[in-house]
C-alpha cells in the first residue's frame, strides 16, 4: 500500500502535462505527502473546466467500517457504564479516510468512478513499505526510469469536493475536498519489494485524457501496472 509519496513539480508543469486550463491551489510547495496532507489533484471543476487544486489525501471510508469503528466505542461506553446517543456516536466517528482504492467493483467505489469524480495526481517518486538488513522498516522510493531525476506522472485518482464529517476527533465536524488513488497487482521492481500492490500510474497523454473524459468501461483497462523495468529504485 502506498502512503507516501512526493511531488516536486512546479504547477505549471503539472498543468501542462494535464492540459488544465486554471489554478485554484496557489502557491505549492515540493515535499513529501502523507495521509490526510493537502496535495494537489487536476480534476474537472463543476462548469467543465479542468483545473489544478488542492485536496486532502483519503476518500471515505466505507459505512461498515465506520458502523464498526462506532460499534466498539459504544462497546467501550457501555462497559464504563456512561450514557450515550448511538446515532450521534456514529455521526461523530473519525474517519482518517482511505488512501487507495483497489476494489473498484464495490458499490462503495462505483459512484465515484464517472469522468466527473476522477481526477490526476502528480507526483515525482513513491514509496512502498520494505526492510532493511535488520528487519527494520524502511520505505523503498521508485521513480520512472530514465535521466530526469524528478520526473513527472499522475496516478490514477478519483476525488469527493465538499465532504462534511469528522477526521480526527480534535477538529470535529469539517468540510473537505478528499483524493485517493487506484492501485493494482505490481510489476517489476515495485513487486520485489511489495508483491501485494502499486499505484495505478499515467504517463502518456492518451491515458491521461481517457482516465479524465471516457467512460469506466474504456477507462478501466488503465487500471494495471506499468511494463517492467518502467521504473527504477531511488538510492
Amino acid at each position: 500500500m502506498c502512503n507516501l509519496y512526493r511531488q516536486s513539480s512546479g504547477p505549471q508543469a503539472i498543468m501542462d502535462m494535464a492540459n488544465a486550463m486554471r489554478s485554484t491551489a496557489g502557491n505549492l510547495a515540493p515535499g513529501d505527502v502523507y495521509p490526510d496532507y493537502a496535495a494537489p489533484i487536476v480534476r474537472t471543476g463543476g462548469d467543465g473546466v479542468r483545473e489544478l487544486a488542492v485536496a486532502r489525501w483519503g476518500m471515505p471510508s466505507s459505512s461498515r467500517a465506520i458502523y464498526e469503528a462506532a460499534t466498539k466505542r459504544a462497546d467501550k461506553l457501555r462497559a464504563k457504564a456512561t450514557e450515550f446517543d448511538f446515532q450521534e456516536l456514529l455521526k461523530m466517528e473519525p474517519d482518517g479516510g482511505t488512501t487507495n482504492v483497489r476494489n473498484t467493483a464495490s458499490a462503495h467505489w462505483k459512484r465515484w468512478l464517472e469522468p466527473s469524480h476522477r481526477c490526476l495526481v502528480p507526483f515525482t517518486a513513491f514509496s512502498e513499505p520494505g526492510r532493511d538488513v535488520a528487519g527494520k522498516y524502511r520505505p523503498v522510493w521508485f521513480k520512472l526510469a530514465g535521466d530526469d531525476p524528478e520526473p513527472l506522472a499522475f496516478f490514477a485518482g478519483i476525488h469527493l469536493p465538499g465532504w462534511q464529517g469528522v477526521r480526527k476527533i480534535k477538529t470535529k465536524w469539517e468540510t473537505a475536498d478528499l483524493f485517493a488513488f487506484l492501485t493494482t497487482d505490481p510489476s517489476e521492481p515495485v513487486k520485489s519489494v511489495h508483491p501485494k500492490a502499486m499505484p495505478v500510474i499515467l504517463t502518456q497523454p492518451d491515458e491521461i485524457e481517457a482516465w479524465m473524459t471516457a467512460s469506466w468501461l474504456e477507462a478501466r483497462a488503465l487500471q494495471r501496472a506499468l511494463p517492467a523495468s518502467s521504473l527504477v529504485v531511488l538510492p
